[in-house]
């Protein structure tokens, strides 16, 4: 990656945070929340991999606890840099361990490869892109397993995080769905 590459991805990593956080905490997650429901109820007893929400990211747990009644619902667990995210699955109320960066992951994994992933983001653009923290793990993730199968992955923001552009590398993986609480976008792939 280049330095201005580099650089850009970091300027617009803290334009994002500070706009999320504007959005956080005023009333918008249950909206999302409904939309999400809507968005994956074709995929219900699929697995799926949500994830617990850390600092200022949307809440999708009511609608990962609604889901784990109709099949597995896993975390993503972080690993080593350069290495892809594993599952563990979770239900409500399983006994929790403090994971990396600050997330909880279940005591006793059971590992779990899921179909759907419902992934959090800093940025979207309205080409189905992402912009993440930056390590890199979603991206490594979702090439692996869509390289065994078909795998979908919905972005899960507020609207507050929508830009206009992202600075991108050819290594990111486009989302195929961004719920958000106003709007569900859809990316149908390329024929």
């Amino acid at each position: 990656m280049t330095s201005d590459l580099t650089q850009r991805k970091k300027d617009a990593r803290a334009a994002a945070f500070a706009r999320r956080a504007r959005a956080h905490g005023t009333g918008l997650d249950r909206a999302a929340q409904n939309r999400l429901r809507d968005w994956l109820a074709p995929y219900r007893g699929k697995s799926l991999s949500g994830f617990l929400p850390i600092r200022t990211e949307i809440d999708p747990v009511p609608i990962m606890s609604e889901l784990a009644r109709h099949g597995p619902v896993c975390v993503p667990i972080t690993g080593k840099i350069g290495e892809p995210l594993r599952f563990a699955r979770w239900t409500p109320g399983c006994d929790m361990i403090e994971g990396k960066f600050g997330t909880l992951s279940p005591a006793t994994p059971d590992w779990v490869v899921p179909e759907v992933l419902i992934v959090p983001l800093l940025a979207f653009d309205s080409e189905g892109n992402r912009l993440g923290y930056g390590g890199g793990f979603y991206d490594r993730t979702l090439e692996a397993l869509r390289a065994q199968r078909p795998t979908l992955a919905v972005g899960y923001a507020y609207d507050a995080q929508r830009v206009d552009s992202l600075p991108l590398e050819a290594t990111d993986q486009p989302l195929d769905a961004i719920v958000t609480e106003t709007r569900t976008y859809t990316f149908p792939k390329p024929a």
